[in-house]
């Protein structure tokens, strides 16, 4: 056995006085071994814990980590073929059908809200938590749910808006948009909290801890951007810009530089819960060198991410890639931005798994002439035309989370 030097003693000692006081599971290398000296030495509590700041300091880099162990054991898939459920689905009487459909089908995992468009959490977190007011009874027993998610193999990712934040908007309105003294809101009557504020990313991280400690793999961050058209009312809006302030004005940039900043935060904090993170991502923005009005920078983001999700229906474009109505031909929209997505990928020293968001959903709203009923031959067409791109991963969205049926989600 290799005999342990000083700071390899007090690094092991240190583990084990981390795993008592805050629940984390020590992954240790194989090059250090528990040791008799070890075992005594964690005995030694007071003396210990007082040395234990200037000792985590002391740690080499090629020393073990901790890993939060929530208890439930999830594999990735050979590749993720996800839908979105919402937090009423997930804690109703649909619930059980979309089980079903993971057993029946070749889809594999489920993107569950647990905060949500509004700024609400899913579930009730309990009176002593800091976001007991934000809580909703859809999801009466998260942990039981994800115990069945285990059960059926079927792979958990949560999801998290973060900047739409409409209760944290009217709650704490110094960490939002105003305008005329009031907090400002989109035509649809929603809300941003301010992408500037580390405040604002704090509060959404603490619930991303919340998510993967309750067993979650992945936490999926949604709207990581500012309002659009945001770049229309920046002079307009009061706000405080935080550290992105340069002799006060604002300038666009900062946008860009505040949402990649915040992505890469999130997952430092996050290492030590054994999630993947993904961002959801406007699909415009990889054809472009980056989305300043909204602050979304495609290769930015994906360099601090394990998967990046474009969201690609075909119905949310307008005349592009040479495409007079995309919702017509979804095959050839989804063919073409594929190859411009992996392009820009393959610039990336280490990039993301691209997992885009297809559409699984009618867009009737676009008016006679614009759009078609999308059916299992229209799903399909999405996802073949991912594959002859050599992108093996995907995940539906439909609203109500009522998916087509005869959908062959392997083709050929």
């Amino acid at each position: 056995m290799r005999k342990l030097d000083a700071v390899g003693e007090r690094y092991i000692v240190a583990l084990k006085q981390l795993v008592v006081s805050a629940g984390l599971v020590a992954v240790i290398t194989a090059s250090y071994h528990t040791s008799a000296q070890a075992e005594e030495a964690s005995s030694k509590t007071e003396h210990h814990h007082r040395e234990l700041a200037q000792t985590v300091k002391e740690f080499p880099d090629s020393m073990p980590r901790f890993l939060y162990d929530s208890g439930l054991t999830f594999e990735y898939p050979d590749a993720v073929r996800g839908i979105y459920v919402t937090g009423h689905s997930a804690g109703g009487g649909r619930f059980e059908s979309l089980v079903d459909l993971m057993n029946t089908t070749d889809l594999n995992a489920m993107v569950i809200d647990i905060k949500d468009d509004f700024g609400y959490l899913t579930y009730e977190p309990g009176d002593d938590s800091k976001f007991a007011d934000i809580g909703q009874p859809y999801i009466d027993d998260p942990r039981a749910m994800l115990e069945q998610l285990e059960e059926n193999k079927i792979y958990p990712i949560a999801r998290v808006v973060v900047f739409k934040d409409t209760v944290l908007a009217e709650k704490k309105p110094e960490l939002s948009f105003t305008e005329n003294g009031q907090v400002w809101a989109n035509g649809r009557g929603e809300s941003f909290v301010n992408p500037f504020l580390k405040e604002v990313w704090d509060y959404n991280i603490e619930i991303a801890i919340e998510a993967a400690k309750m067993g979650f793999k992945e936490i999926q961050f949604d709207y990581v951007r500012f309002p659009e058209g945001f770049e229309t009312r920046d002079k307009t809006l009061q706000y405080d810009a935080g550290e992105y302030v340069d002799t006060g004005e604002k300038d666009i940039n900062y946008r860009v530089n505040a949402v990649s900043d915040f992505v890469a935060y999130a997952q430092e904090k996050l290492k030590p819960y054994d999630v993947d993170v993904s961002v959801d991502i406007f699909g415009y923005s990889a054809t472009l060198p980056e989305a300043p009005g909204i602050g979304q920078n495609f290769s930015e983001i994906s360099e601090h991410v394990d998967v990046i999700s474009s969201m690609i229906y075909p119905s949310h474009w307008t005349p592009y890639f040479g495409i007079e109505k995309p919702d017509l031909e979804p095959y050839n929209l989804i063919a073409e931005y594929s190859k411009v997505e992996n392009a820009k990928l393959a610039e990336l020293e280490n990039p993301p798994v691209s997992r885009p968001w297809l559409q699984d959903f009618t867009a009737s709203y676009l008016g006679a002439g614009n759009y078609m009923e999308y059916g299992a031959a229209e799903v399909q067409a999405q996802i073949q035309a991912l594959y002859d791109n050599d992108i093996n991963e995907f995940l539906l969205w439909n609203a109500g989370n009522t998916y087509t049926e005869g959908v062959d989600y392997l083709p050929e």
